[in-house]
């Protein structure tokens, strides 16, 4: 597996290693020699490593490559390469360019035409145009790109490339459970699916099928996971994405549940800032780029690299990473300070042209942006059109597939592109119950897809296979250190209490949900509480788990994959016409509806066929008419209290008030109340 990225000062061994290994190998190529550099101090190296940008390659974690760029007034230029003898041949210089030559543009933020600004610490500096000499070298060494990668003369005129993706793993490493853990067959049955080590051997099944193949992930790989993952910080999910060999991932908005700083630390490795390495002695980080076209700094330099290229099949393939625009409603602020989210399809268009123009014709997206859908089988096309329709049929014609995320949902869609070409559009709903398999025909000669025989499916990942060997060793290591946190009891149900609402969008696991965040924060003077249902991200199921803690017993593993966020319970003060505004802010402007999942204090009913902010009526509290004038002291988590997920009308609150996270308000409850029972989803009254 190769990697290229930028070296900062932590690296100054590996820095010194191969910049020492380049000078003993090829010194004619250099204005220096081993001998004088390699008595140099450190602080003389580090000076070296930050007078220019400075990128390492590496072969499964072992230096083979340097290259250096250097800031000049019309941008930056390459002026230095090297290639370590055993990995010659291989297309790893043109992999260095193509890999980071792509954040040398102006991106939509920037102001100012014709300026350039200082470079950020962890990325090139926009400009108003390529380098010309960059571009030339680029161009240049893409078409060394296919001398390397093609044969003198190809059999064939076309070559076959499968394209794998996942999305929204969710650091689901055990098989998840409940209906988190089926897929629905098109007669409308289930199917047990899920499972990283299930996962890695139908992935590697259909890599066996093809002569050619790339695995890609649609993001939220990270964030919102279970415990035996999200107790280390990730780390267990990315080694597995390493060892699933994932080449590129598109950022989703879970890879910033911890901010920008912990997302580069999964990229380039690194022990955590407060933890340390608490899963193994270290951590190398991922073997494979975090992609975000649409990402910017709030001065407009890329936050991320826009794209990958990934050779197979003898051809380049452009891997474009766009993740959703509207991302800032459904991460904390704090998560994303200095950060801006651009338009999806202007930064794809951008991007794929200057793909293009570097002569990359085969073209994918992974989209972190996805559409809700009916009960539908993996394959069927039954989506309710929305943010990612109306991408795809917008998107630039020189993409040729689209990978999407985000919904949690399965379709298998064509839809056709500006010039009216047709594409897929696929999603594998999430936690590793599918893979989305996209079958590629390019022309050799041109480089370019050859639309009419491109084939898509959804792969169920059935656990009826013999598991990866490795992954289960993996999991096994990971389950072991957290056994001790996880396993502990700390409640009772007698029946499962599932995430999924009734006609009317209540839960019984909601009601639950609620019910503990007002109890908790009683001492605020909280009357309601309330919460949203992507803060909800599995079931309690009453059946034991493999850990054999017994039917019925919840553990504090279970609890933490139900509330994996560690958000903060926050009191504020909300009149009662406040509160009916949140309530209508339920349905959404892009057709979304997200019920809010509500305490037993409160009642109301609603009409979808109302009029927009006319559908909530006879508001209660304990059974007393809500008097639109008079305030109310309402519990929300911190991510809703700042306006999450659209529901702006709670940043109108007085007088808050802090309290505890909701996890352990939660667990909390449970052992103040043993033997829960699903609560009657007497809540939320729905009216013709």
């Amino acid at each position: 597996m190769l990697l290229v990225r930028r070296l900062v000062p932590s690296d100054l061994d590996v820095f010194r290693e191969v910049r020492l290994r380049a000078l003993t190998d090829t010194p004619e190529n250099y204005g220096s020699i081993a001998a004088a550099e390699s008595a140099q101090s450190d602080e003389e190296w580090l000076a070296k490593l930050a007078g220019d940008v400075w990128f390492a390659a590496f072969d499964d974690g072992r230096p083979v490559g340097l290259v250096a760029g250097r800031a000049r007034d019309d941008g930056w230029i390459l002026y230095s390469m090297w290639v370590a003898p055993e990995a010659r041949g291989r297309g790893l210089g043109t992999r260095k360019l193509t890999r980071h030559v792509t954040v040398a543009y102006r991106p939509p933020f920037s102001s100012g035409e014709g300026q350039t600004r200082k470079a950020d610490s962890s990325a090139v500096r926009p400009t108003m145009k390529i380098s010309t000499r960059l571009a030339v070298v680029a161009g240049a060494a893409l078409t060394a790109l296919a001398a390397v990668a093609a044969p003198a003369s190809a059999a064939s005129a076309t070559t076959d490339v499968r394209l794998i993706t996942f999305n929204d793993l969710h650091g689901n490493l055990e098989p998840p459970s409940g209906s988190s853990g089926r897929v629905t067959l098109p007669d409308g049955k289930t199917v047990n699916a899920g499972g990283a080590a299930y996962l890695a051997t139908h992935l590697k099944k259909l890599r066996g099928e093809a002569r050619n193949s790339v695995v890609l992930s649609a993001g939220d790989s990270i964030g919102a996971s279970p415990v035996i993952s999200a107790l280390f910080h990730d780390e267990p999910t990315v080694e597995l994405l390493n060892r699933l060999g994932v080449e590129a991932s598109v950022v989703g908005n879970h890879e910033f549940d911890e901010g920008l700083k912990e997302l580069r630390r999964m990229q380039h490795g690194g022990c955590h800032p407060t933890d340390g390495c608490q899963f193994r002695e270290s951590f190398k980080g991922a073997n494979f780029p975090f992609l975000g076209s649409n990402v910017y700094y709030e001065n407009g330099v890329p936050a991320l690299l826009p794209f990958s290229i990934e050779v197979s099949g003898g051809v380049p393939i452009g891997v474009i990473g766009a993740t959703l625009k509207d991302l800032p409603q459904v991460v904390t602020p704090e998560a994303i300070k200095g950060l801006k989210f651009g338009e999806e399809v202007q930064a794809i268009d951008r991007t794929a042209k200057l793909l293009d123009f570097f002569g990359v014709k085969a073209q994918v997206v992974l989209l972190h942006q996805g559409d809700n859908s009916e009960t539908a089988g993996p394959d069927e096309c039954k989506v309710k059109p929305g943010a990612a329709t109306a991408i795809a049929q917008k998107v630039t014609s020189k993409v040729d597939a689209i990978f999407t995320g985000h919904s949690h949902q399965q379709y298998n869609c064509v839809i056709n592109d500006p010039e009216g070409a047709p594409r897929p559009v696929i999603q594998g709903a999430s936690f590793g119950r599918l893979l989305s398999v996209v079958d590629l025909k390019i022309d050799r000669r041109t480089r370019d897809v050859v639309r009419g025989e491109t084939k898509a499916h959804n792969q169920i990942v059935t656990r009826d296979v013999t598991p990866d060997a490795d992954v289960v060793k993996l999991i096994d290591e990971a389950k072991t250190k957290a056994a001790p946190i996880a396993n502990k009891a700390v409640g009772t149900i007698t029946a499962d209490l599932v995430a999924k609402g009734a006609a009317s969008g209540e839960s019984p696991l909601g009601d639950v949900i609620a019910d503990a965040q007002l109890e908790a924060t009683k001492s605020n003077g909280a009357q309601i509480a309330m919460t949203n249902p992507g803060g909800i991200r599995t079931d309690f199921t009453y059946a034991s788990s493999p850990a054999g803690e017994g039917d019925g017993v919840v553990t504090y593993g279970e609890a933490f994959a139900v509330q994996p966020f560690a958000n903060i319970m926050q009191t504020i003060t909300l009149t009662g016409a406040n509160l009916k505004n949140v309530l209508e802010q339920q349905w959404q402007a892009n057709g979304v509806v997200r019920t809010l999942q509500i305490s037993k204090s409160l009642k109301y009913s609603y009409s979808a066929s109302a009029a927009q902010g006319s559908r909530v009526s006879n508001l209660t509290l304990d059974g007393a008419p809500i008097d639109p004038a008079a305030s109310y002291r309402v519990s929300v988590n911190n991510f809703l209290a700042a306006g999450g997920d659209g529901f702006t009308e709670f940043t109108k609150g007085t007088g808050l008030s802090g309290g505890p996270v909701d996890l352990d308000a939660l667990i909390a409850y449970f052992g103040a109340h043993p033997g829960i029972a699903p609560p009657p989803a007497d809540r939320i009254t729905v009216l013709p």
